[in-house]
This record gives C-alpha cells, structure tokens and sequence, in this order.
C-alpha cells in the first residue's frame, strides 16, 4: 500500500469524531521560544503563550487556553479559522488531501483517539511531536522569511529601518518583543517540561533561526547524552550554509548519540526553493556551491535522511524543474543501491500564502500556469513508487494539489492590486538593500515587474 492510500483509509476514522478533526491540533506543537508564541503547525497564525498560564504548568507552552477553544471547536465540527489552509485544499473536492489528513494520519492510533473522546476538551495533554525554536540568531535573511526568525533580518529592519508602502509584519519590528536564550522565562518553562514530556514524546524538531548556531540546541545534545531517550527521534532544520565545521560537528555529536544508544533516530531538513543564483536571491546568505558540499558531507558520512522543505513561492513558478533535476540526481547518487529501502532524499511542497508579494497566485495565470503544468508533468514522467531515484504518487500528488490550487485561486481586483503593489514596492526597495536586481535574476519576470509599476503612484 502507497502512503498515499494509507492516507485515505485512515481519513474515515478521522470523520467518526468530527468532520473537521486534525490530531494535530492535540498532538502537535510548534513553539517559539524566542517570542513565547505556539501553534499546532505553520499553517495557523502563532499565539502568545501568555506568561499567567505557565506559572504552575509549564505544559502551557502547548496547552493554551485559546488552543484548547480551538480544539473544542473541531470535536463539535466546526472550522477553526487559523486553519484555512487546510480548508481551501479541502474545498476543492473530496479528492483532494489536506495536511489536516496528512499529518493526522501520521499519528493516528485508536489509543489516541480513543483518550480524546474520553476526556474533557480542556484537558492538557502531552505531544507526541514539537518543535521547538530556541533563538532567532541566523546567518541568512530569507526574503519571505521575518525579523522574528532572523537576527539578519531582524539588523537590516534595524539599520534600514521599515519597507515603504509594504503591507507585510516584516515592515515592522516594534510589535514584538524577543528573549535572548541567556534570560527568557519561556525558555526556562521549557526546561521544567521537558524531564515530563521527553518520557512519552516521539518527535522532537529543532527549528530556528539557524539552530546550529544556538547553545540550547548542543546543550540539548549533551542533556541526551547524560539522560539517554532511546525511544526519541530527533529531528533538525538547518539552512546547510553555515561553516563546514559545525556540519562535522552535528555529524560527530549525533554518531555518538546513536553509539550510547541515547536516541532512536535523527532527520536532517533543510530549505531550498528552487537552484542556483535564483534560490540565493530569496534566500540572502547562501553560497549554494557551500550549501552542496555540507550536503554532500552530510549524506556521505551518515546513513541518514534529509527532507529539502520546498516553500512554493512566486519564485518557484517558472524554474522549479531545475531543483527537480537535482533531486533525481541526488536520489541516484545516493538511492542506487537502495531500491527497497527508505528514501534517503525527501521533499515536501506546501504553498506560500504570506507574505503577499511572494504569493504565485498573483502572477497572471495565462503566462504562467504553463510553466507549472511542466513542472508537474516532468513530476509524472519519472513517477514510480517502487523505484527510490523516481518520484512517489504523494509527492505528485502533493505538488499536483499546489499546481490546482494556483489554477483555481482567482484574487478579486483589490487584493491582486494590494499583492501587485508590494511586489513592485518590496522587491526595489529590496534589491537597494541587498545590492541585487530582480530582472536580472530572473528576466522572464520583467514585464510583471514594469506591469506592476504602473500600479503605484
């Protein structure tokens, strides 16, 4: 059975609770340290974790109050608004599958559900999957990422001072406030939690900023070491451009980990949008040439996987064939002598919503859905779900569900104005800051450039 119809067998046992019940929304939890915010995945806004809520539960970095109303909403099938996304996919047809059913089927046991429906709706419960952001410290400013999550980012705002004309909460850094990891009581909340929650915990997802450069995450490492969790899994987001020493360093700190026995597994992902000069405009600070060479040493020293974390963004419409070919040939390289095995090079395609301007759904569909349904049918053309240098069916399914959503998505004229005028005011402003040009970067997007200067007076 493909895990894409393992996927639909279980979404009938979803529906006996509620018709709009995600597991995730229990056993999931992203949380921020840095900020004290949470949500149950990256598709909802994050909420703050009010300060009152942890002082005699440190479970509250999860168990907010505002979640549980969410969770209480969904057992009584109705729509949590945060989860939209979710929605949007779902609203296209039954055929369609959401991350709602992805990530719920992920960790769906009758266990599980049967200790939801047996309890009150504001009970607190301990995740079976986190992540956790220790600190925005970061070596790259990603264009659609945010001052929150960077402190390059988070400098220029600083130095330069807000985007004109942008509607984007990366215009701003006076509404947030951030804990450095040497005093942060969220931070301090999470050491509480964590002897409580690692016992039972599956998945644990260090995330950032850059979390190769953050002290909790190798203290986290030596925490592991002197208190073995044979049963976790551990799993790492890094931007793969920082200096070679700490890849080595990961790669070390984890063979002994494994060596003592101290956790299950571990999984590398890692952020790519598209290839070459092109995924260095959206992603400031990337030596793609780097990049490779601390993946190639990854993958060639560890028999373990990395998942590339593709956010589809306007940048990706018309050349996301090029980072297509490159997995093919990573998967070659390192699949060949696998082909029953585990895929050791993963990818995932959720679709960027915000901010705006990077949102492919404001680009005119006449030019450039034929660059999609390309991308697609290369996808289809090297298919194959038995054979680990080719593409599986939820791979092109997940990517197929990206292409139709694009397709159908029809912006009324205010809002497409609104995402066409921070296109143009943005991307100048942008390319002034980082010393780069757009149009020479990417040409085939000019006269979208020039069209949308004409919006702006």
């Amino acid at each position: 059975m493909s895990e894409l119809d393992r996927i639909k067998q279980i979404m009938p046992e979803m529906d006996k609770v509620s018709p709009t019940f995600c597991l995730a929304k229990w056993h999931h939890v992203t949380i921020y340290l840095q900020t004290g915010e949470t949500h149950s995945c990256y598709h909802p806004a994050p909420h703050s974790i009010p300060l009152e809520e942890l002082k005699d539960n440190p479970s509250a970095l999860h168990n907010t109050n505002e979640k549980k109303q969410e969770r209480k909403l969904m057992l009584e099938g109705k729509q949590p608004k945060g989860c939209q996304y979710c929605w949007n996919i779902e609203c296209m047809g039954k055929d369609y599958v959401s991350d709602r059913h992805i990530k719920s089927s992920s960790i769906h046991t009758p266990e599980r559900i049967e200790e939801i429906k047996s309890n009150p709706w504001d009970y607190n419960i301990n995740p079976e999957y986190i992540e956790i952001n220790f600190s925005n410290e970061c070596n790259f400013k990603c264009g659609y990422c945010h001052p929150k999550f960077s402190t390059r980012y988070y400098n220029e705002i600083k130095q330069h001072g807000p985007y004109k004309d942008v509607t984007a909460h990366s215009n701003n850094i006076d509404w947030f406030k951030l804990y450095e990891e040497d005093d942060n009581p969220y931070l301090e909340a999470w050491w509480k939690w964590w002897p409580e929650v690692s016992k039972t915990l599956n998945i644990l997802r260090i995330t950032g900023g850059e979390p190769l450069m953050h002290k909790s995450t190798w203290r986290l490492f030596e925490e592991l070491k002197e208190n073995p969790k044979p049963h976790l899994n551990i799993e790492l987001n890094s931007n793969m451009g920082v200096k070679e020493k700490l890849v080595k360093k990961l790669v070390e700190k984890l063979k002994e980990l494994k060596s003592l026995k101290a956790i299950n597994s571990f999984k590398l992902y890692t952020s790519i949008d598209t290839w070459g000069p092109r995924a260095s405009y959206t992603r400031t600070g990337l030596d793609i040439g780097l990049w490779e060479r601390n993946l190639d040493y990854y993958l060639t020293n560890t028999g373990w996987p990395v998942t590339f974390m593709i956010t589809f963004n306007l940048f990706a419409v018309t050349s996301f064939n090029k980072l297509l070919e490159k997995i093919l040939e990573w998967r070659h390289k390192y699949n060949s002598d696998m082909q029953t095995k585990w895929q050791r090079i993963r990818f995932d395609t959720p679709y960027l919503r915000d901010p705006i301007q990077f949102d492919m759904n404001i680009l005119p569909k006449e030019k450039f859905m034929p660059y999609m349904k390309k991308h697609l049918q290369l996808m289809h053309d090297y298919q194959d779900d038995t054979d680990r240098t080719k593409f599986s069916s939820l791979e092109v399914e997940k990517f197929r569900r990206v292409v139709d959503y694009m397709e159908k998505t029809q912006y009324d004229k205010e809002k497409l104005q609104k995402g066409r005028k921070n296109f143009y005011n943005f991307f100048t402003q942008y390319d002034s800051r980082r010393d780069i040009k757009l149009i020479e970067v990417f040409p085939e997007l000019e006269n979208f450039y020039m069209d949308c200067s004409t919006l702006v007076s």
